[in-house]
């Protein structure tokens, strides 16, 4: 039977996900009765963000107008650009795209980046408008933006509604004409290229994997490549996308694995199975993807410190771009420092945290890895401000300095160049294209991170796209801002901001956190300092209980007595006190950096 991989190719919200079910629905995937919306995004998060997250991937057999059928494998891929890595996973997969565009919103900076990801792996691009059915709908000038902008034939695309369920089966058949098919070679040596792996409290780790060479057997001895550790196939299959084991996986196909792998790390994404004692090489093209965005997660419970390691165990098995180590802080104590892929990325990892295990977090301000390089001319890289050395022990600091790429319609270029410039950004290029413009920025990588994409869509009233990759390091003029509370230093508190707005930053962040520390039997110093010296400071009053409320009349002495024996309490209560940080003050950091 002929296979067709593929994937669909969309920014967020331009259908995706409903068009996946459409031809679930079509090819008779799945019954009436157990369709569902959104049947590939399996996280409760997923749909209800109406977003995807993990790669995905169904197993179809679809009977085509020229009377053969067909075995499709789609693979359902995220849109946002923080999840690019699950993207990029997933199309190395895959012979062919369906560039999905929204008829009435046109192309968005991310569906181009991804779309230009495809083509340099080879894949043959078919572009689709969908949402036809609205009234907005402008077919014509979409299908001028993706051959002017993207630079492929966009003449013969199909008009359909994913809603309404409209031309499904004529993007179909596209896929049968012009996706090549998946070459089959069964007689070479075993190659099983790792798409996903996530872990399952009975089988242990579930790979989903494509055959690239040769076949997987139940019962036979495998090994993945870098981890040389021999496994017997335990499960195999497709999904339908309900589980369906089968005895075999040929070349070409795409299914899951089960091999009774319990370590976590034992079946690395993008990793290539190959059979036990064999010198088969590795598969060529997989990128190893770094973390961009880093931040300290604490449990509020200091009981949870195990349960909140084990989770992150069991997260990283999923989520491969996930990196964690252990942390301690002085204010919040023992959690671990995680680096993530972007702050909407972090965002699902602290909820997921929340809802499948149960852990109550505090979340540090997310930062940037900086280079340093310090006096006796080592580079170090440094992921959290209180790992930052002393000042005079420091040569130069390298920030990370991001490509970003916006599209947006022109009557909104001066607010976007305007925050752009704001944002210490250098401006690369400028191009026009139908009515959009196409501008191309040097940003630090600390400017977009935070609120970046929101303040986009917010000065361009939700019409402006995004997408941005890190291009380089080079010399900065920052400096780490520091917080002490009663003159301790809180190092969950330190950011590091550049040189000319640490004095507003520091006047801003100290009233801020007035208003969230709740006030103490004594009063609390809130100062921001660089280095040793103090630029900023707020103080948080005491409660005073009147103490002289009990006298009547009589002499003052009485009185003063009372009032410099409450002076002594509060002057002792201040040395032992201890000052509780609220989750509200890591959030107060965060709206500073806005």
């Amino acid at each position: 039977m002929d296979i067709r991989n593929f994937s669909i190719i969309a920014h967020i919200d331009h259908g995706k996900s409903t068009l996946a079910d459409r031809i679930i629905e079509l090819c008779g995937g799945l019954t009436g009765r157990e369709m569902s919306d959104q049947v590939l995004d399996t996280l409760d998060l997923e749909k209800e963000r109406g977003i995807t997250i993990k790669a995905q991937t169904v197993n179809l057999n679809y009977l085509a107008d020229d009377g053969e059928t067909y075995q499709l494998n789609l693979i359902d891929t995220p849109g946002h650009v923080d999840f690019s890595y699950e993207v990029s996973r997933s199309l190395s997969a895959c012979e062919g795209a369906i560039l999905l565009v929204d008829a009435s919103q046109g192309v968005e900076a991310q569906t181009l980046s991804t779309c230009f990801s495809a083509v340099d792996e080879g894949l043959t691009i078919i572009p689709v408008l969908n949402k036809i059915d609205l009234d907005q709908a402008e077919p014509e000038r979409v299908r001028k933006e993706i051959e002017e902008i993207i630079g492929i034939d966009a003449s013969l695309a199909p008009c359909i509604s994913a809603k309404e369920g409209t031309g499904i089966r004529e993007v179909l058949e596209k896929v049968i004409k012009e996706v090549p098919a998946a070459s089959t070679n069964t007689s070479s040596p075993l190659q099983a290229s790792i798409i996903d792996s996530w872990f399952d409290n009975y089988l242990g780790v579930v790979s989903l994997v494509k055959v690239v060479n040769g076949s997987l057997k139940k019962g036979e001895l495998i090994e993945v490549h870098s981890k040389k550790e021999k496994h017997s196939i335990d499960k195999l299959g497709v999904f339908t996308p309900k589980r369906k084991e089968l005895n075999e996986l040929t070349s070409g196909q795409v299914g899951f694995v089960c091999a009774s792998i319990k370590e976590i790390k034992g079946a690395p994404v993008g990793d290539t199975i190959i059979r036990n004692n064999s010198n088969t090489p590795q598969l060529p093209g997989f990128k190893e993807v770094n973390p961009q965005v880093y931040a300290a997660l604490f449990p509020q419970s200091a009981d949870d410190y195990e349960s909140f390691r084990e989770a992150l165990e069991k997260l990283c098995i999923n989520d491969a771009s996930l990196h964690y180590e252990p942390e301690h802080s002085d204010a919040l104590g023992a959690g671990f420092r995680c680096g993530f892929l972007g702050t909407l990325h972090m965002e699902i990892v602290s909820e997921r945290l929340n809802r499948e295990y149960g852990i109550n977090l505090i979340t540090t301000a997310p930062t940037v890895a900086y280079k340093i390089l310090n006096k006796e001319g080592n580079e170090i890289r440094i992921e959290s401000p209180s790992s930052l050395p002393e000042p005079n022990k420091i040569d130069e600091i390298m920030e990370p300095i991001a490509k970003a790429n916006i599209l947006v319609p022109e009557k909104f270029i001066g607010s976007v160049m305007s925050l752009c410039n704001e944002r210490r950004g250098r401006q690369c290029s400028l191009r026009y294209v139908a009515d959009q413009a196409e501008l191309v920025y040097d940003i630090p990588l600390s400017e977009i991170v935070i609120d970046f994409f929101d303040r986009l869509k917010s000065v361009s009233k939700g019409y402006a796209s995004l997408d941005y990759s890190l291009d380089r390091y080079e010399k900065g003029d920052v400096i780490k801002l520091d917080i002490l509370l009663n003159g301790d230093r809180v190092d969950a508190l330190a950011t590091i901001v550049h040189r000319e707005v640490a004095q507003a930053k520091a006047r801003q962040l100290t009233e801020s956190l007035k208003e969230v520390i709740p006030r103490q039997q004594f009063d609390v110093a809130i100062q921001a300092a660089i280095g040793g010296k103090i630029i900023s400071r707020q103080t948080v009053k005491a409660y005073r209980k009147n103490v002289t409320a009990k006298l009547y009349g009589g002499d003052v002495t009485r009185k003063m007595k009372l009032l410099d024996k409450q002076k002594a309490g509060k002057k002792r209560m201040k040395k032992i006190g201890k000052v509780e940080v609220p989750q509200e003050a890591f959030l107060s950091v965060l709206k500073v950096n806005n």
